[in-house]
């Protein structure tokens, strides 16, 4: 099964190919032939992903699907949240962001924090969600080279205290909020509930 993923974001494209299973694939909007920006301007997770799989649903006419993350910290009320790409300015620094999130954690003792995705299926005309969660806390400074976003400074919980941009796409996959997602995505399009 192909389904069109609502991104032109290589590093989601990579980690999501890197745990597909056999039989499953995913073609991004540029291999699709749709080179636009999709705007996100809903002030939900949820919502900012229904508007990315409706938009590609009305231009394909195919099946898709799409996600919005966001990075939610306690002691910031849940912010960045649905705010996380832009949090320092809409030029979607992720440098940026994160020097932006370390600052406002300056002093404070609790730095718990969950990354939560929401993938919106769009199957033959009808939107399906999943959600997947990794909590961890946001480190001190930034660490590793890996992955992207807030990967340098985020420690997954159950792990050994290295941060996911100091982990492969393998290891970061064991505990990946967007991998908890995909599969019960390829759960549900794998045995898909009776009618």
């Amino acid at each position: 099964m192909e389904l069109i993923f609502a991104t032109n974001n290589a590093h989601k494209v990579d980690e999501l190919r890197a745990v597909l299973p056999a039989g499953f694939s995913i073609r991004p909007l540029r291999e699709a032939g749709i080179d636009q920006d999709i705007p996100e301007p809903h002030d939900t997770l949820e919502a900012n992903a229904r508007e990315k799989a409706e938009v590609i649903h009305r231009l394909t006419g195919g099946d898709c699907f799409s996600e919005d993350t966001g990075l939610e910290v306690a002691a910031l009320g849940g912010a960045p949240g649905v705010k996380s790409a832009r949090y320092a300015g809409d030029d979607r620094s992720p440098a940026a962001n994160s020097e932006k999130l370390l600052r406002e954690l300056q002093g404070r003792a609790d730095r718990s924090a969950r990354f939560r995705t929401i993938i919106c299926l769009c199957l033959e005309g009808t939107y399906h969600e999943f959600e997947g969660i990794c909590t961890g806390t946001i480190a001190e400074s930034p660490s590793g080279t890996g992955g992207f976003g807030y990967d340098p400074v985020f420690i997954p919980d159950g792990g050994d205290g290295r941060t996911f941009a100091e982990m492969s796409l393998a290891e970061k996959g064991r505990f990946s909020h967007r991998r908890k997602a995909l599969d019960k995505l390829v759960a549900f399009l794998t045995n898909p509930p009776k009618k």
